[in-house]
């Protein structure tokens, strides 16, 4: 007779299975769009940049906080933006509390001699975090179009050129460009964020824009209609992702976006552990959180397709998937007992299979969305292959932390916007190691994720004792990721 604790666990971890399961076949869906997506190329209506009367006035924003390593060349590559001059204006909204504030200011006076039209703001509090400097700036922006870049991404020269014209259509509130990756082949650590990036931005950003669901603008890389801005009820701060926010409330309010994928916008990706665990806490919480917010505004709304609803609400649960992903993976070991302990009932173990079909879906996905930007052929299939178990066992090896954040953000507790620290790995070489902004703290979660390395080497040893070998992949990809996790969390700090 199978105990009620065993019908529990075996209830929990079957809903986590099928619940990933849909979520990949959403991926799938997405998938096809995508790729319906290439072979129908759709115009849009463009300003003609070369009469005058068409060109509008666009303010540049530039959210920074203790940038010193990275200020600097922020501003020169974003004063080489082409534009007409008496069209343009840039604002550093500079809310840093370090001795960066005078290295700024002393670049945006030699700037400003240069003719550009470029202010230095700074506040006396930090009220809102990026999206209060934002709201700060709007409220003086002379721009009918407002970009934005953080200080990690360079734009290249011809960016607005590129992007403003889209906004002939009064309809359009948001065109979004691709990011690129500065130092994507540094580590095996920046590899894995520029392919789940890469995934995001093809995949499911163009899947969902080339059918009219809601997309997000992204923080960054982006530019904004200030009347869509403001007609969606401006910058709030109440979530962590405040791009996501503001997103849905203006697509709620029927106004339209756009994303270029052959538009790319590089940027640094978090280098070391602590910087990648803060930015992914802050985009999985953030994430919970904007559920949350909108899941009955989206549901609600009237005039939404269901389609469009349903893909809304998986979109805002993406980083749930993670407590799945979570859920799954502790239960397997006790569902391993359990298997071997009641072997009337074999059969309802088979719905792993959904987890292992799950996955195929995703490397089908990736793979169609990775070859775009990397090429085909069996040499990049190759790498692509190494890359995508290398990507999947890590991305289980931070799904401690993020159910975390998950958990957090669903049940309403509030935390700081914590930024990402800047490295300028590229131009520093070796003397990023002295940055004064990286975290020494080792994360509260890190001892966790030791024993939950233990733990899944344990679940190596009862597959073994039972000679079960069925679970052996996840387990060897799980104890992997969470051994990635705890010994990086000991470099750098």
């Amino acid at each position: 007779m199978i105990s009620t604790l065993s019908y529990i666990i075996l209830i929990i971890y079957s809903i986590a299975i099928l619940l990933i399961f849909l979520y990949g076949l959403a991926q799938l869906n997405l998938l096809f769009n995508y790729l319906k997506s290439k072979k129908i190329r759709k115009k849009h209506e463009q300003f003609d940049f070369t009469n005058p009367n068409e060109i509008p006035h666009i303010t540049i924003q530039l959210p920074i906080y203790n940038e010193k390593y990275v200020v600097e060349r922020l501003l020169i590559q974003v004063s080489k933006l082409q534009y007409p001059s008496d069209k343009l204006e840039i604002q550093v909204l500079d809310d840093s509390t370090d001795d960066s504030v005078i290295q700024t200011s002393k670049l945006v006076h030699q700037i400003a001699q240069t003719g550009i039209a470029i202010k230095h703001i700074t506040r006396t509090n930090r009220i809102g975090f990026k999206a209060g400097a934002l709201k700060e700036g709007l409220a003086i922006a002379k721009g009918e179009f407002i970009a934005i870049f953080d200080a990690d991404f360079l734009p290249e020269k011809d960016w607005l050129l590129k992007t403003v014209p889209y906004f002939k259509n009064d309809k359009i509130g948001v065109v979004q460009t691709r990011w690129g990756h500065l130092n994507k082949k540094y580590s095996i650590l920046t590899k894995i964020q520029a392919f789940a990036l890469d995934a995001h931005f093809t995949l499911e950003q163009v899947g969902r824009n080339s059918k009219l669901h809601f997309i997000n603008f992204n923080g960054t890389a982006g530019i904004w209609r200030k009347k869509c801005i403001l007609d969606a009820g401006n910058w709030e701060s109440d979530t962590l992702t405040e791009d996501l926010d503001l997103s849905y409330r203006a697509q709620l309010k029927k106004w339209e976006f756009i994303f270029l994928e052959d538009v790319v916008t590089p940027a640094e990706l978090p280098a070391i552990l602590s910087a990648a665990r803060s930015q992914q806490f802050r985009w999985n919480k953030g994430g919970a959180e904007n559920f949350v917010k909108m899941k009955h505004r989206v549901m609600n709304s009237t005039s939404l397709p269901l389609k469009t609803k349903l893909h809304g609400l998986l979109h805002l649960l993406n980083s749930s998937m993670f407590l799945c992903i979570f859920t799954m993976a502790v239960l397997s070991i006790p569902v391993l007992f359990i298997k071997n302990q009641y072997s009337h009932i074999s059969l309802y173990f088979d719905i792993m299979v959904f987890f292992i079909v799950t996955s195929i879906i995703f490397f089908i996905c990736y793979w169609n969305t990775y070859k775009v930007i990397e090429g085909k052929g069996f040499v990049n299939f190759s790498k692509y292959t190494g890359l995508f178990f290398t990507f999947y066992s890590i991305a289980m090896g931070f799904s401690f932390q993020n159910s975390i954040a998950v958990l957090e953000g669903l049940f309403g507790k509030k935390s700081e916007f914590i930024r990402t620290p800047k490295l300028n790995i590229e131009a520093l070489k070796e003397k990023w190691k002295e940055n004064s902004y990286i975290s020494k703290k080792i994360s509260k979660y890190t001892i966790f994720e030791g024993l939950l390395m233990l733990y899944f080497l344990f679940g190596l040893i009862a597959g073994y004792h039972f000679n079960d070998f069925a679970l052996y992949p996840f387990h060897l990809m799980l104890i992997f990721g969470f051994s990635f996790v705890f010994f990086n969390s000991f470099k750098n700090t």
